[in-house]
């Protein structure tokens, strides 16, 4: 058994090669020399590497993921009155930026089994109020785009993806961000592409959309200092385009590394009788059973990048009192996220009630992130799951 004692943090910014933090400072002091700050040619640079990888027409770097779904939906003429349709097990963000707009956010229930949007629900909710579909591909796997496609198809609604734990994520439909009518990703530092500070990135096939957004991050000016629309400052700085350059071509091999962090884990509780791997469940069930084990994450695509390896805390655990025991054993672990949009103070006026959504109240009340990132040694998994079995086998 591993020492008790050992640290294992939710995630280490310090792990950097000595190799990329010459590559870093080097980059650094390019953009310095070059005198271009904002935007300029190291940004343009990423755009057209990310554009590539990601397999769409465009892209453009912004200045968070935040911005990247408040430009989407300015671009595509949402405001009061509109509705907007998104989880409400997700991220603020989601919600937040479609009430920033004045629109209303409708919120849909998750899937029980990869905590995705669930199709079933997202096309009762339809109105004609409806100006856009918001799929979240929540912990980096995508959302059953197909499903949701095949819903926007029948009504002429707009797809936002929100692809912001996602980039990489691949399903049957094609690649997360590359699929809907617009894709937006966050470079937060604890994402899988990950930036020092924030940015972001919008993609789109469509290229009058193009123009709007690249109109729209700049105060909606064209030409310079004349502005046909009222847009925002949603700029990327040209050291965050440099330094995503350089970890672009990093991402599917530390990609490679969480799949293989989150195969150890998987095993070894498995082996140890504490965990059991649900069958895939993405066909509406609203139901989530975990026979008093912990919950494994259950992959539903090839192509899931593991942002954030989720599992479910039975209740006989206690979810908070089971985070409670991994750190008293010195074992990171994060809520993502205790609380759904539609339960949250902000958004009472829209009069959603406990029980509502209940897959997704579910999963607030149960889900909890493990270390995953790629630099974690054998022996710090190890001590994850040695503290994962004393924790479940002590109640």
């Amino acid at each position: 058994m591993t020492d008790p004692r050992c640290s294992v943090p939710l995630l280490d910014f310090q792990r950097v090669p000595e190799a990329d933090k010459a590559a870093y400072r080097e980059a650094f002091a390019r953009v310095l020399d070059s005198g271009y700050f904002i935007l300029g040619p190291e940004v343009q640079a990423f755009e057209r590497e990310a554009a590539d990888y990601l397999g769409v027409d465009h892209a453009l770097g912004v200045s968070s993921g935040t911005d990247a779904l408040l430009l989407a939906m300015m671009a595509l003429g949402i405001g009061p009155g509109d509705e907007v349709l998104c989880p409400t097990y997700t991220f603020f963000a989601s919600a937040g930026t479609i009430w920033r707009l004045g629109a209303r956010p409708v919120f849909v229930d998750s899937q029980p089994c990869c905590y995705n949007m669930c199709p079933l629900d997202l096309a009762s909710k339809i109105t004609e109020r409806s100006k856009a579909i918001m799929p979240v591909h929540l912990y980096g796997q995508a959302a059953d785009m197909e499903a949701i496609l095949a819903v926007a198809r029948q009504h002429d609604l707009p797809v936002i993806e929100d692809a912001a734990q996602a980039i990489g994520a691949e399903c049957s439909a094609g690649r997360a961000g590359a699929m809907g009518t617009v894709g937006c990703f966050s470079f937060y530092p604890t994402k899988n592409l990950s930036g020092f500070g924030d940015g972001g990135l919008v993609t789109t096939g469509d290229q009058d959309l193009l123009e709007r957004m690249d109109s729209l991050r700049i105060h909606g000016h064209g030409p310079k200092y004349y502005h046909k629309h009222v847009g925002g400052n949603f700029r990327m700085d040209a050291i965050q385009g440099a330094l995503l350059r350089l970890r672009l071509p990093q991402i599917d091999a530390m990609a490679a590394r969480r799949r293989d962090n989150a195969a150890f884990y998987t095993e070894a509780l498995v082996a140890a009788d504490v965990g059991v791997v649900q069958p895939s469940m993405c066909n509406g069930a609203s139901e989530f059973e975990v026979g008093g084990r912990i919950g494994l994450p259950v992959t539903c695509t090839v192509g899931h990048t593991f942002n954030q390896f989720v599992i479910r805390i039975p209740e006989r655990l206690g979810r908070d009192a089971f985070k409670s025991r991994l750190a008293e054993r010195n074992i990171g672990s994060e809520i993502y996220y205790p609380l759904c949009l539609h339960q949250q103070e902000c958004f009472a006026e829209l009069g959603y009630a406990v029980g509502d959504f209940p897959v997704a109240e579910a999963a607030a009340a149960s889900t909890l992130a493990l270390p995953i990132f790629p630099e974690l040694r054998e022996s710090e998994l190890q001590a994850v799951v040695d503290a994962l079995v004393a924790a479940a086998q002590e109640s």
